[in-house]
């Protein structure tokens, strides 16, 4: 069973960074297409970044030049490091596995918060 597991999140101060974590297990992680999502409260969910399992990277709009996605296949780990938070960042950030079968499994996602 492919599993996901998010970790980093909490308050933050306006303007901070956080760096949030997403450990995979029980597929090829190096193979794996990643991705990051968010759901604020009342919203739709919505795609933030994805690495391919080349490392290539693609980000939403919204946030590119300020979050930036990266992956440490030694460790099954993928990261988003978010800088010059904002309130409209806060949201739950879920992470996304696409395996080399075309399997997607779903993380519990980690929630951060920002402070005024």
């Amino acid at each position: 069973q492919v599993q996901l597991v998010e970790s980093g999140g909490g308050l933050v101060q306006n303007g901070g960074s956080l760096k949030l974590s997403c450990v995979a297990s029980g597929t090829v992680f190096r193979l794996a297409i990643m991705s990051w999502y968010r759901q604020a409260p009342g919203k739709q969910r919505e795609w933030v970044a994805t690495v391919s399992g080349a490392g290539t990277t693609y980000y939403a709009d919204s946030v590119k030049g300020r979050f930036t996605i990266s992956r440490d296949n030694a460790k099954d780990t993928v990261f988003l490091q978010l800088n010059g938070l904002k309130s409209e960042h806060a949201a739950v950030y879920i992470c996304n596995i696409e395996d080399g079968h075309g399997n997607r499994r779903w993380g519990q996602g980690t929630q951060f918060s920002v402070s005024s």
